[in-house]
């Protein structure tokens, strides 16, 4: 398979702005704000900030593998940025490749924070009329926005591959 070298660019600046983005706003919420010592502060309705140190995974999944759970998750999720590396080199689409860097960023951001930490820091809590959202980070933000851009596009260009007549062959 051919390597198009714009794509890896395109993605891989996606993941440096997307990494820079979450780490300086984690930095910014732990030691300048020092959001810990406050616990819960409102920003305006329906939007507080919320010091959440996650010990799981994404919605806080499989949060009962302790201590072994940091290496666990930051394994897992370093051999998926390796597969997203891959597809960010091999895609010529300019799309996939800011999507997928986007995702690789936020993946790295949160594995950072496993490592220096033991747990990634949350802190964007959304809530209105009884509901709530998860708290989360900007690398969570970044990544299931680019999930959602992804399937958006793969329902898109099947549907247009289907009403064109295209099949997986002859594409």
């Amino acid at each position: 398979m051919r390597l198009h070298y714009r794509s890896l660019a395109l993605g891989l600046f996606a993941a440096c702005v997307v990494f820079l983005l979450d780490q300086l706003s984690k930095f910014w919420i732990l030691f300048d704000f020092r959001l810990p010592e406050k616990g819960s502060v409102a920003i305006c309705p329906g939007l507080n900030f919320t010091m959440v140190w996650n010990h799981a995974i994404t919605f806080g999944m499989f949060g009962g593998a302790g201590a072994a759970g940091r290496i666990i998750f930051s394994v897992i999720s370093l051999a998926i940025v390796s597969a997203l590396l891959v597809w960010m080199a091999r895609t010529p689409r300019p799309f996939i490749a800011l999507t997928v860097g986007a995702i690789t960023g936020g993946a790295v951001g949160n594995v950072l924070d496993r490592l220096r930490y033991g747990a990634v820091v949350d802190f964007i809590h959304a809530h209105a009329f009884g509901w709530s959202w998860y708290v989360f980070n900007v690398a969570d933000a970044a990544i299931v926005c680019s999930v959602t851009a992804l399937v958006l596009d793969s329902l898109r260009r099947e549907r247009h591959d289907a009403l064109h007549g295209h099949t997986k062959a002859g594409s």
